[in-house]
């Protein structure tokens, strides 16, 4: 999976601006970016719900693995993982149905 890194730290941004930020940094690199999967350090959230509790001690995060397993082709990562979301072209979504 291609990975974009987003310093945004001096910004003191949280989760819905580094969303917006992720979103603009997918549609530069993926056509009709969907999101997949997202993690928020700062709250300890994470979508969908409860994908790291079966991935503890794992090197790929669950977010990640869950993305991954579902064509998922970029993760954008703020801030040094401080929030990171995983997306995959709208496109072949609706193709592989």
């Amino acid at each position: 999976m291609k990975t974009v890194y987003l310093d945004c730290r001096e910004l003191a941004i949280g989760f819905d601006a580094a969303r917006r930020l992720a979103d603009r940094a997918a549609e530069g690199v993926l056509d009709e970016p969907l999101l997949l999967s997202w993690y928020d350090r700062d709250r300890d959230l994470e979508a969908p719900g409860h994908v790291n509790e079966c991935h503890a001690g794992c090197e790929t995060p669950g977010y990640v693995d869950y993305a991954a397993n579902r064509g998922g082709q970029l993760r954008v990562d703020v801030d040094g993982g401080r929030f990171v979301f995983c997306y995959r072209p709208l496109a072949e979504f609706a193709d592989a149905g």
